[in-house]
């Protein structure tokens, strides 16, 4: 089974995962941030990965470290799961619409991290959460997962849509790219024979 779990704890943060790369999509989300669990539930579903995040963070000081380290727990989670990534598609890509709100994602799980953001954001807050925090944590997966992605909001205008958008196209891309892929068996999808 492909799965892990990771614990981290510092003096901001205590956060712990577990994830099953071959789930049905079920969660058990807490991380005191109401849309970010909401956001991860999303993850969940439409990407049939099985997660739980248990989070406590120090949200007297902002949101910011709870968001963060939880993307990077996530992160480290997805890299740990993969292993040395044999026989996965390695590439996914998905347009998701959220009524107004249109988002591609597109991502390499090539072993080296880079993050393209093209995502606007015509308001600071979703309810009471920061929106330039959704960067921060789209950052911190991508670093700890080693993964390239391009996240880019074509069009929309209510936020809550835009970031939904996001999260569901991150996991309908992410479902494609953990795939193993029957042509490719067990051998790692690169001429370098690692990623």
């Amino acid at each position: 089974m492909r799965s892990a779990s990771v614990a981290r704890k510092t003096g901001e943060t205590d956060i712990a995962v577990t994830l099953n790369l071959d789930g049905s999509g079920s969660y058990q989300v807490a991380t005191g941030i109401g849309f970010l669990d909401h956001m991860l539930e999303l993850l969940a579903r439409h990407s049939l990965l099985d997660l739980e995040v248990k989070a406590k963070g120090d949200l007297h000081v902002d949101m910011h470290h709870t968001v963060e380290d939880v993307g990077i727990v996530i992160g480290q989670a997805l890299d740990k799961a993969l292993g040395e990534r044999r026989g996965i598609r390695r590439y996914g890509s998905a347009y998701v619409p959220m009524d107004e709100a249109l988002t591609r994602v597109s991502l390499d799980i090539s072993g080296r991290p880079h993050l393209v953001w093209k995502v606007p954001f015509l308001r600071a807050c979703i309810g009471t959460m920061d929106v330039e925090l959704f960067r921060e944590w789209f950052q911190a997966l991508v670093l700890n997962a080693r993964m390239t992605m391009h996240v880019e909001t074509l069009y929309g205008d209510n936020m809550h849509h835009i970031a939904e958008s996001c999260f569901k196209a991150l996991a309908r891309s992410l479902r494609q790219a953990v795939e193993i892929d029957e042509r490719q068996k067990t051998r790692i999808p690169s001429t370098k024979g690692s990623l």
